[in-house]
């Protein structure tokens, strides 16, 4: 049973001032299973201010502190004798993310992180760390039922093609390339064993990089940040006489909420680590 089943889960979001908190920070205020107890931003000048009147949305009476570390400290004392656990939701940078979700997990407070750029052993380091723990941890490259469901479609449709491209189109203001959500998906690609994309010639690039990055299974993947795109993604499989193509776009951030509420509600089930919003909602 959800140890918060039933109970008001007490939310803190860390980016709360960035566009993905911001959205969070609303979705929160608006959930009648979710209590917003903390928004932590490093924005300079916002400590103390009042988040309702900064983002503009329902009246509440949380301040934005940029203190990580003293809020987490602060939070997992005021609910240490609570039959109930916290909830971090972090959207902050890839250069932060580890050590922010290593805090949330040894103050006892269940990480759902949204950041990405986390690497394979600082995955496998945090979930160590988190079942040593008995702290719930989600790791969410994408929080979108939608692109879950690409990837559910990608994971099968690989069985039947050996030829396949990735390409992830994101604003030019994403730090990491590629994408957390593109490399789960070439992940969920090669539980097949398999080789992907057998030179049929000797290639040759007169501009390097231009065939894209390659995974030690041969799947290629392709960035582009561009301006006035949010977040894209295609699958595209070959063989003769055709090709299979996946896609998926993301037009508002909106639709990255229902998955971020469904996360918040459901990792007090766990004490390990979970990775992917499929093992969440499936």
């Amino acid at each position: 049973m959800n140890k918060n089943s039933g109970k008001t889960i007490p939310v803190l979001v860390s980016g709360a001032l960035g566009r993905m908190g911001g959205e969070v920070v609303n979705s929160v205020l608006n959930s009648p299973d979710c209590n917003l107890v903390a928004a932590i931003d490093i924005t300079e000048n916002s400590n103390g201010t009042n988040i309702s009147e900064i983002l503009k949305v329902k009246e509440c009476d949380v301040f934005v502190s940029n203190d990580f570390e003293g809020t987490l400290c602060s939070i997992s004392q005021e609910y240490r004798n609570e039959n109930i656990k916290p909830v971090l939701v972090d959207f902050t940078h890839p250069d932060s993310v580890y050590e922010n979700t290593r805090s949330a997990i040894a103050y006892g407070i269940s990480p759902v992180v949204g950041t990405t750029g986390l690497t394979p052993s600082q995955i496998n380091e945090l979930s160590l760390f988190a079942q040593k723990a008995s702290v719930g941890c989600a790791i969410i490259p994408n929080f979108s039922v939608g692109m879950v469901l690409l990837q559910q479609a990608a994971s099968v449709a690989a069985k039947f093609y050996d030829n396949i491209e990735l390409i992830e189109m994101h604003h030019n203001q994403k730090a990491d390339s590629p994408s957390g959500t593109c490399i789960k998906t070439a992940e969920m690609i090669e539980e097949y064993s398999k080789k992907y994309n057998e030179n049929l010639v000797k290639e040759s690039e007169s501009l390097k990089g231009v065939r894209g990055g390659l995974r030690d299974s041969g799947l290629n993947i392709h960035s582009v940040r561009l301006p006035g795109l949010l977040a894209h993604q295609l699958v595209i499989m070959g063989s003769p006489g055709e090709t299979y193509t996946i896609k998926h776009d993301t037009i508002d951030r909106k639709a990255y909420m229902p998955g971020v509420l469904q996360a918040i509600k459901k990792i007090g089930n766990y004490k390990s680590l979970v990775y992917g919003l499929e093992k969440l909602i499936f």
